[in-house]
């Protein structure tokens, strides 16, 4: 007969919710890990691809010879946005094989189109733009992902600051500011740092749902994507205030 009082009966007892618990947070671990293993290799393939323009001259290719954007121009303009509507629209009945494609396909096309920044600014604060982008970057998520505080609240205010921020950005490219720029910069800077702690933490919580299941590698590819974006878009802001002038 099981003795009640058996010390041996109780560890077993609770040995299951921690085992479990060791489980889950093995099993974050490896999801978050491959999340930012993909947003790492997409942002080297798109500094590859932009160098690779840059120092070849290929990056001339993309305009014509009264300066405006030529035809391979247009596409590296237009086609990262129409794949992130596709992986966007598509994730459920796409297969993870097809995403990653997609993912590893809008990182050469945006490497294309940034190649231009080198046309513009020096080399040497490209660089240190990148290398400071990445340290507030991996500030920033590590907060997001370390956070006992539920930023869920604030999702709307940040979607709202993003639709104002490229409805601002249209007006100025039509109505060119400089004060106006430097106002959408400085906003750019901080709503993109605000979203890499928001998406950190989002990202984070869709463990809970798709952890164990087949959707999980889906997951981590868009979560790559989402990532990626906030990474490179702080840094086209920041480089607005770090980037050295070639003129």
């Amino acid at each position: 007969m099981a003795n009640q009082f058996d010390p041996r009966a109780a560890a077993r007892g609770f040995a299951g919710p921690v085992a479990q618990t060791a489980t889950f947070d093995a099993g974050l671990r490896r999801y978050m890990l491959s999340v930012y293993n993909y947003m790492a290799s997409g942002v080297l393939l798109t500094g590859i691809v932009a160098l690779f323009f840059a120092q070849t001259g290929a990056v001339n290719a993309l305009f014509n010879e009264v300066g405006r954007p030529s035809l391979l121009g247009w596409i590296a303009m237009l086609a990262p946005l129409g794949i992130v509507l596709a992986m966007s629209a598509g994730v459920n009945r796409m297969s993870e094989a097809s995403l990653k494609a997609l993912f590893w396909g809008y990182a050469a096309i945006m490497g294309v189109s940034l190649s231009t920044i080198f046309l513009r600014y020096t080399g040497a604060s490209i660089a240190a733009t990148f290398f400071a982008t990445a340290a507030s970057f991996g500030a920033l998520s590590l907060y997001g992902y370390t956070t006992k505080r539920d930023l869920s609240g604030i999702g709307k205010f940040l979607l709202m600051g993003l639709v104002g921020l490229i409805v601002a950005s249209l007006i100025n490219a039509f109505f060119p500011s400089a004060g106006v720029s430097l106002a959408i910069s400085m906003v750019g800077v901080l709503l993109f740092a605000a979203l890499t702690v928001y998406d950190t933490q989002k990202i984070k919580a869709m463990y809970d749902y798709v952890g164990g299941t087949d959707f999980a590698g889906k997951s981590v590819v868009m979560g790559a994507l989402t990532l990626y974006l906030d990474f490179i878009n702080l840094f086209l802001f920041l480089l607005r205030f770090m980037g050295g002038n070639r003129n």
